[in-house]
């Protein structure tokens, strides 16, 4: 008997009972399905996220804080329960979170490290049109460093970071908002900041007194992206004058207290400046480091629904095994007549194992090709909702070469399943078996 003829063989008898061999198909599509859509949504989001990475450019830029500094941030951001006991700070815990003078000097003699601006930080109050009224709450104001850090935008270009000019890209939220009529006609348009002043917001009884206006023309217009989630950005001229604005009447040593700052390193000595500047009490990160937290965060959501999906097949995995026991047991006179015939064990043992990997194999091709309509519709409709201000994301991407492996991974579960009933059908007595009532 030819292995073709087997392998048909193998097929059609898997439709003996239609109702068991459907259940069992089902069970393994469930775990597929799961497991090829996860794949596919893995796929679109670490794509988008890496085409996003490749427009940022960055190549050589850092972002610095304190060890202390980061300590505290992943404190906060931590579900940690546990209560630790208090500890008195000193003059110089509290400070701790600053980068100091020191470590900036001791930073600058780093070989491969080209320059670095500590980011003294303040937030404007609101925005508004130049000519209008109308105010709006900033969210986020933040640094367009100096460097090769790109920046997508519809119109217009990145903030210069090495002129005297004061510069801004807007989010396309607030194009719409300040009045202007498209992204290109807010380009080169003046809009004012309002920033609250420390010393004086202390002193009078109307906070609209405290605020202090600075006036900043707009260059460019920042495409929908992970990058511009951050919101506006100016430059470090803006940045500046926002600050120096903000702390204006506090005493020199309370207005140099920087959290973070920015450095241009040689992109052929990152890992060996970060370690550097890790022994001067300094942690950095590039880009890719920072984007690349958001990809384990959807890494670790798709990882349980994954786990999901393989429940799903150890317990399809059982049906085929119960599946083609009572396949045996059933067909137990058939074997002995084969065998009687002269087929051997070995070919008897590969039939039904032939059996098993065709359950496993059905099963996951209708999971291949419900996932992709289901994947697709769900791609549109995210698109005409939540996912409308990104038009390059692809939640769904399926990808040829993963599908395949997946399809492949489940047939050879499915096959060590059938592994035991195939033995067992294999090691049956000829005799005995065609006495098999």
């Amino acid at each position: 008997m030819k292995i073709s003829d087997i392998i048909a063989s193998a097929n059609s008898n898997l439709f003996r009972n239609k109702t068991r061999t459907f259940l069992t198909i089902l069970a393994v599509f469930i775990g597929s399905f799961t497991i090829i859509l996860n794949s596919a949504i893995n796929t679109g989001v670490n794509s988008y996220i890496d085409k996003q990475l490749e427009a940022a450019g960055g190549e050589g830029y850092l972002e610095i804080m304190t060890n202390e500094a980061v300590d505290i941030m992943s404190s906060m951001m931590s579900s940690s329960s546990e209560v630790k006991e208090y500890r008195e700070a000193s003059g110089n815990d509290q400070k701790s979170t600053y980068i100091t003078d020191e470590q900036i000097e001791k930073a600058r003699q780093i070989p491969g490290l080209e320059s670095i601006d500590l980011i003294y930080s303040a937030n404007p109050e609101y925005i508004k049109a130049k000519d209008s009224d109308k105010k709006f709450a900033v969210t986020n104001l933040n640094l367009m460093p100096r460097g090769n850090v790109n920046l997508d935008t519809t119109a217009g270009r990145k903030p210069d970071a090495n002129t005297d000019k004061l510069e801004v890209a807007l989010t396309e939220a607030y194009v719409n908002a300040l009045g202007f009529s498209s992204d290109e006609d807010a380009i080169g348009k003046i809009v004012t900041f309002a920033v609250p002043n420390t010393v004086e917001c202390y002193m009078v009884s109307k906070h609209s007194d405290c605020l202090k206006m600075v006036d900043a023309e707009v260059v460019g217009v920042q495409a929908p992206s992970i990058m511009a989630m951050g919101g506006m950005r100016a430059n470090l001229a803006l940045n500046q004058k926002i600050y120096d604005l903000a702390t204006d009447g506090m005493p020199e040593e309370a207005k140099r207290h920087a959290f973070q700052a920015t450095a241009q390193v040689d992109p052929e000595k990152i890992d060996e400046i970060k370690e550097k500047l890790k022994e001067v009490g300094l942690a950095a990160m590039t880009i890719d480091d920072e984007v690349g937290m958001i990809k384990v965060f959807f890494d670790a959501i798709l990882v349980v629904f994954s786990i999901f999906g393989g429940i799903a097949l150890l317990a399809a995995s059982i049906g085929i095994i119960n599946t083609l026991f009572m396949s045996v047991q059933e067909r137990t006179r058939e074997i002995g007549l084969m065998k009687a015939m002269g087929m051997s064990n070995g070919k008897i043992f590969f039939s039904f194992s032939c059996e098993a990997i065709l359950l496993g194999f059905w099963g996951s091709v209708v999971g291949v090709v419900f996932s992709m309509i289901i994947g697709t519709i769900g791609d549109k409709i995210a698109h005409e909702s939540f996912l409308k201000d990104f038009p390059t994301f692809e939640l769904v991407k399926f990808d040829p070469i993963n599908m395949l492996v997946i399809v492949l991974i489940i047939m050879f579960i499915a096959f060590l399943a059938g592994t035991l009933p195939a033995r067992r059908a294999a090691k049956k007595d000829p005799i005995d078996a065609l006495r098999y009532e």
